[in-house]
């Protein structure tokens, strides 16, 4: 019988080494900062699992693309989103620094609002109430064959909807795959999202290709909500939330018209400074 595999490359090109332990080291381990090393690590006494990844530039990439699109688009569907990125899900009973990490996950509408009154109350609060309310989505953009268990894991802890973004190095192209979790369930695919009130993977897709060449957020927010926007309809949520990002993208972009005016004032006043100075130096030489 051949020994397990212990490294894989992702579709992606980003590298991941699986070890294989028992609960009680695995929680030994996650004493130890990982992250110094490796830009995801995975310590899962549930699985018996230590996942240590280097991701590539194209993981990257499109972390922070699907990140725009779910974060603008929540927003703008349900009033208010909070990413919370790079945080462990773990159960009640499993010990601290232990869990599964996505590359991103969500609180939307209500589920904010309580999030944000913990923030206030400080640190322990905020840890209290992400520990007894899991996050209404998260995505993967790289799953691999090592991940098995991995989306029923997201299930049992009571992670609502999971995105799951398929694609390869040297190409844009992809596959969006959204899935409905539920506790002791198989995962059910789903043509649109229960989360973001209707949205589509077809959306995700016409959202990466309006902000693929954009070079700034304001940009960016304006691609994404007119899609939100016309697949929320008429709704009074939709058209407050939406009027909200309309001024959020008029603010940056008028702190954008701001910074760059001011770089062409000192432009011009270091000009003028030097224009000065030169003269200057020749009234010097024609004293002299």
């Amino acid at each position: 019988m051949s020994p397990p595999v212990t490294t894989h490359t992702g579709p992606l090109g980003s590298t991941l080494h699986v070890l294989r332990a028992d609960a009680g080291t695995v929680a030994a381990l996650a004493a130890i900062d990982w992250n110094r090393h490796f830009s995801l690590v995975g310590l899962d006494p549930v699985r018996g699992l230590i996942t240590l990844l280097s991701a590539s530039n194209r993981h990257g990439l499109w972390s922070v693309m699907l990140d725009d699109v779910v974060d603008i688009a929540g927003s703008t569907l349900t009033g208010a989103s909070r990413g919370l990125r790079h945080s462990r899900l773990r159960g009640p009973d499993e010990p601290r620094d232990t869990g599964v990490e996505p590359d991103g996950s969500y609180y939307f509408g209500e589920r904010v609002g309580g999030y944000i009154a913990a923030l206030t109350a400080g640190d322990e609060a905020a840890d209290a109430y992400f520990e007894r309310t899991p996050p209404d989505l998260a995505y993967e953009v790289e799953l691999m064959d090592a991940d098995e268990g991995k989306v029923e894991r997201y299930a049992e802890l009571g992670v609502r909807e999971l995105w799951l973004l398929h694609a390869r190095k040297g190409t844009w192209e992809f596959r969006v795959e959204f899935l409905s979790l539920r506790p002791g369930c198989a995962p059910r695919k789903l043509d649109a999202s229960e989360v973001l009130e209707g949205f589509t993977p077809e959306d995700v897709y016409e959202a990466e290709a309006g902000s693929r060449l954009c070079t700034n957020l304001a940009d960016r927010m304006e691609v994404v909500n007119d899609i939100a926007r016309r697949r929320g309809g008429d709704s009074a949520r939709v058209r407050e939330s939406a009027a909200a990002c309309d001024q959020a993208i008029e603010s940056l972009r008028a702190l954008r018209r701001e910074v760059l005016a001011g770089i062409d004032g000192i432009d011009k006043s270091g000009a003028g400074s030097s224009a000065n100075d030169q003269s200057g130096l020749g009234s010097d030489k024609r004293l002299h």
